[in-house]
């Protein structure tokens, strides 16, 4: 969309979907119907499609509140299938002997809905789980089978290395991963007390530190600084003690990981590489290995560019899923025919992958903050009006009459130096409240004019009272969510997401917006979009309409954010409905469950607020009152009723209640 308001042909649904950059980020799974509505196409090669605003009037419907999680479940199928056959069709053309598994690392997504879907859609291709603490651990026990694969990574104490020795005994494939050389030390130790014989000795997988560094956001996770694994003198060491004991054919699994989100293939390939030369120098030696896992990283694109005038990698991705997928399986096809070894068994860990498209957040504006208020009535024209006043005033009438930019420079230049003095002269009690409203409101109806005559010249490149217009007068669109709990990632490390309109996507969005949430905190807004404007610190949005349903929802939510959520301002878990597709419901989909977001007394009750000392408190507060006369006995108990009632709320505002 051209960044001015001249006059073009009508608008269409096809250019909110350029806007908006949909199809950069959609992967295929989001569309604009002709409705001008979001839309969800959940089902590969199926032209199925889900109106979200029909979703969320069912899920109201059923008792969601807002903020609103929605999860298309059939996306996670989708994706897990996906990323498998791609797989297969990539070894199928290199003609590679050995198999791939893919691997759910649940801290990903934890919630069970999320890794049950994952784990049935897996079913077919064998899918494996990670996790990577004591928690996780336990979860993860108790859903694999006997011949589901459970790579354990991160820290391991006594106590989780016990419980993945106990999980072998019970023949479960649980393979602790070796992270740092302590651990091996332990797990022999274990397996000395049970004394577990060269055949029932434990089985394990080993992370190695990489000299090759990650690329992304996440490029520390890889390279010899890397947070986790074993340098190549400890790997060295831990197979010569697996030697001694003769049970160096437990060694089953190498690994490296590059972080959670791989920019560049290149970079990739190099680490393949390289963890394929140690493992050809480990079958030389006659260690079997028979796993060879290249980690996380497969990237998703949030909507930023790769390359170009505006870059953005840490928000994109140079490759597609079957780039990904080539480049591993050639790449050790590569080292294994120059060294003559057999070729493994791939795996890699891709949860970003299968889960960010799955879930997205519902969030209704409450209101909208524009600074250009219109004029106050017209102040008398004689008599003791302030100088500053009349210049305002003269500002305002040439805004009006002029069009070149010169003069429009010279306009906005004489209004800025009137609010400025009005400002400095209201602050030393020489002008009123009244008069210094009356100059606000003409400054601003004077900038929006300026502005809307700038954008109309398509100055080329846009000159600095345009772009200082621009960002003053940018909306603020106050939203009924919390950055904090649903898009923490946005506040921590500036990760974009695809926010935009779910409806009213026909009608051409004429407000530069910005997007606040609830708290207090001044860093709760989103300041970065995903637009096809060059200019990414706003968004452009349609005029809100007070008494009617305006949302917005924030796409590719389905991987961490859910997890991460931080309780600012004890704004907790939000609710969420699981949507499944299906032709034979109305609507092409079916609530599977809905689940409650947290209350206002169970928020209270992390923090040490027990709603029954809460009670107590109140009930002998309302009893002085009552007894020093300062309310009835009636309206007493209507306002302890009142305040016991609300303990059973959300946490977050009631859109409804607002309007």
């Amino acid at each position: 969309m051209s960044e001015t308001n001249a006059k073009k042909a009508a608008w269409t649904s096809a250019d909110a979907e350029e806007l908006y950059a949909i199809k950069t980020w959609s992967a295929g799974f989001f569309g604009v119907n002709g409705k001008g509505h979001m839309a969800v196409y959940p089902k590969p090669d199926s032209e199925l499609e889900i109106d979200i605003p029909e979703v969320i009037e069912a899920a109201v419907a059923e008792g969601c509140t807002f903020p609103l999680i929605l999860r298309f479940q059939d996306i996670i199928s989708a994706r897990v299938r996906r990323l498998n056959l791609t797989f297969q069709e990539a070894i199928a053309e290199a003609g590679y002997t050995g198999v791939y598994r893919s691997i759910y690392p649940i801290k990903v997504n934890q919630l069970h809905e999320v890794v049950a879907e994952v784990m049935e859609a897996g079913k077919p291709f064998n899918l494996g789980l990670e996790c990577g603490s004591r928690a996780e651990l336990m979860a993860a026990l108790a859903l694999i089978g006997d011949d589901t694969l459970l790579l354990c990574n991160g820290v391991k104490d006594h106590s989780m290395l016990s419980l993945m020795l106990n999980a072998q005994q019970l023949g479960q494939q649980v393979l602790p991963v070796i992270e740092k050389y302590t651990e091996f030390e332990q797990l022999m130790v274990l397996a000395d007390q049970r004394g577990l014989g060269a055949d029932q000795a434990p089985r394990l997988g080993v992370r190695v530190k990489l000299s090759t560094r990650g690329s992304g956001r996440w490029f520390e996770s890889g390279g010899s600084s890397s947070k986790f694994g074993l340098t190549v003198p400890e790997l060295v060491q831990l197979v010569s003690v697996l030697e001694e004991r003769g049970i160096a054919d437990r060694l089953e699994l190498l690994h490296f990981h590059l972080g959670s989100q791989i920019a560049d293939t290149q970079v990739l390939r190099s680490a393949v590489k390289e963890i394929a030369q140690f493992y050809a120098d480990l079958h030389e030696r006659g260690i079997r290995v028979q796993y060879l896992d290249v980690g996380g990283g497969l990237g998703v694109n949030y909507g930023g560019s790769y390359g170009g005038e505006y870059e953005d990698v840490d928000s994109s991705i140079n490759y597609g899923l079957t780039e990904y997928a080539n480049v591993i399986v050639f790449a050790v096809q590569e080292i294994c025919a120059q060294r003559s070894v057999p070729e493994p068994t791939l795996l890699s860990e891709s949860g970003r992958a299968l889960t960010a498209h799955h879930s997205m957040l519902v969030m209704p504006v409450l209101g909208v903050h524009r600074p250009d208020t219109p004029p106050m009535r017209e102040l008398p024209q004689s008599g003791d009006v302030p100088v500053v006043v009349r210049r305002m005033q003269i500002a305002y009438a040439e805004a009006g009459k002029v069009s070149t930019r010169g003069a429009l420079t010279e306009v906005i230049h004489d209004a800025m130096d009137a609010h400025q003095e009005a400002e400095q002269l209201a602050r030393l009690g020489y002008l009123n409240v009244e008069y210094l409203a009356h100059t606000e409101s003409l400054y601003w109806s004077t900038a929006r004019e300026v502005l809307r005559k700038f954008r109309e010249l398509e100055i080329d490149p846009v000159p600095v009272e345009q772009s200082d217009l621009e960002t003053q007068l940018t909306d603020l669109y106050l939203t009924d969510f919390s950055v904090f709990q649903s898009i923490l990632d946005h506040w921590a490390i500036g990760q974009v997401f695809p926010v935009l309109p779910l409806d009213r996507l026909d009608e051409e969005p004429r407000r530069r917006g910005q997007v606040v949430d609830l708290t207090c905190d001044s860093d709760g807004k989103i300041d970065q979009y995903v637009s096809s404007l060059s200019n990414k610190s706003w968004l452009p949005l349609h005029d809100f309409r007070p008494g009617e349903p305006y949302y917005l929802g924030v796409f590719l939510v389905g991987a961490y954010q859910e997890i991460l959520g931080d309780s600012h301002n004890l704004l907790g878990r939000v609710g969420e409905a699981h949507i499944y597709a299906s032709e034979d419901e109305p609507g092409n989909f079916w609530i599977e469950e809905i689940i409650k977001p947290i209350s206002i007394k169970d928020m209270l009750s992390t923090v040490q607020y027990f709603p029954s000392d809460l009670d107590r408190r109140m009930t002998e507060l309302i009893r002085r009152k009552i007894e020093a006369g300062v309310v009835k006995p009636a309206e007493g108990m209507r306002i302890l009723n009142n305040y016991n009632k609300r303990l059973e709320d959300t946490t977050y505002c009631d859109p409804e209640a607002v309007r």
